[in-house]
């Protein structure tokens, strides 16, 4: 019995074959359970403008650049009341009046005593005017030996009596002016008036009231609050570390808790000359900040909280990266388009706030950083994809 012989070729072929499904199988069986690369988001490196900046350590607060807490400087009952809460009034325009019936009668009995001691004058002089007159024609017919000298002296004496009545009636009338005056000067007291332009924020007491000043040393509640709206800054609280560092006329931005999303350009308006010292608190300096201009759609309220930041310098086209993207010892991650691998890279930087930081050497423009540091697993060598490069501002 004769075998067939096996053919010398197949077998090779067969086994080329089968290694070539099992390194196809190896590398399907690597590619499913292979790392997927890392999706990150990056920062294209940019040019733009970079500021330092100092900002208020607590809560500031708007304040308006005019406000009075008025009371009447005499006390009384409350007669007249012709403003109320939220009503606009202008400078001199009379708020409230106290019950002054018994000073106005006094200001009425002192202007007829004026006209009674205009009318006294009045005679008086007259009568001067005519014993001077008499006095001269006395002169005239002693001359010519009609009178005797002592005819004349008496005469001359009584024009000077008359004269000096009459100088006395017309004090007479300056004393009733003057009465006048304090009658006119203590009704005045009774009157509250608008000492400006504003709003009434706040009323304390009602029509038939008893109205008192505040006594010496004991605050008490204004008759009315007015304030003048036209005008509003930012008082603010700034650490004595940072105060040297700010000047009145610096650009600044104020940012608002009732106005969220938006910012408006204000301008340092005045630094304290003294450092505030308060127990258990930071020492800080009390800074002022005016807006430009006051936004017109935004209804802006007097006592709002706000935060404000100094702008005290200013670089122009620097090379900036964000700030949240710079690492302990001023490290980046930057990623290579090549392989898709993060490179760690050493920077010096400049110029920094909570936005952006200066870089004068290490990075060019154009490189990719990685924003998202905390995401698990991005470290230098990663793999990774890019999630979305960040334009420009």
């Amino acid at each position: 019995m004769v075998l067939p012989q096996q053919n010398k070729r197949g077998f090779p072929l067969r086994r080329i074959a089968f290694i070539a499904v099992l390194a196809l199988l190896a590398f399907a069986a690597w590619y499913v359970t292979r790392p997927q690369p890392l999706p990150v988001a990056l920062w294209k490196v940019e040019r733009g403008v970079v500021e330092a900046t100092v900002s208020n350590t607590r809560a500031g607060t708007i304040k308006a650049c005019q406000r009075a807490k008025l009371a009447p400087p005499a006390g009384g009952q409350i007669s007249q009341l012709t403003v109320k809460k939220g009503q606009r009034v202008v400078a001199g325009q009379i708020l409230l009046e106290l019950w002054n019936d018994d000073l106005r009668a006094q200001e009425r009995l002192a202007r007829e005593q004026l006209s009674t001691a205009q009318t006294q004058a009045q005679q008086a002089c007259m009568q001067a005017d005519l014993a001077e007159k008499e006095a001269e024609r006395a002169r005239q017919l002693k001359e010519r030996g009609f009178i005797s000298a002592e005819g004349l002296d008496q005469k001359a004496s009584a024009a000077k009596v008359n004269r000096a009545g009459c100088d006395a009636a017309r004090s007479q009338i300056e004393q009733s002016r003057s009465r006048i005056a304090v009658a006119r000067a203590n009704l005045d007291r009774m009157v509250l008036r608008a000492p400006f332009d504003g709003v009434v924020a706040d009323i304390s007491g009602e029509l038939g009231e008893y109205a008192t000043p505040s006594p010496p040393g004991i605050p008490t509640p204004p008759a009315i609050d007015l304030i003048d709206d036209r005008c509003l800054f930012v008082s603010a609280p700034i650490d004595e570390v940072d105060a040297a560092n700010i000047k009145a006329g610096q650009a600044s931005r104020i940012i608002l808790d009732a106005i969220k999303g938006k910012s408006f350009a204000g301008k340092v308006k005045r630094v304290a000359p003294y450092v505030l010292e308060l127990e258990k608190q930071a020492r800080t300096v009390e800074v002022e900040v005016e807006f430009v201009e006051l936004p017109k759609t935004e209804n802006l309220l007097v006592g709002y909280s706000a935060d404000v930041e100094i702008v005290h310098t200013s670089r122009d086209n620097v090379l900036r990266i964000p700030t949240q993207a710079l690492l302990e010892g001023k490290r980046v991650l930057v990623y290579r388009p090549a392989d898709g691998v993060l490179e760690e890279r050493t920077v010096t930087t400049g110029l920094a706030n909570w936005e952006h930081t200066e870089i004068t050497s290490g990075l060019k423009e154009g490189d990719q950083i990685v924003m998202s540091l905390d995401q698990a697993g991005v470290k230098a060598g990663a793999h990774v994809q890019p999630e979305a490069s960040k334009p420009a501002k």
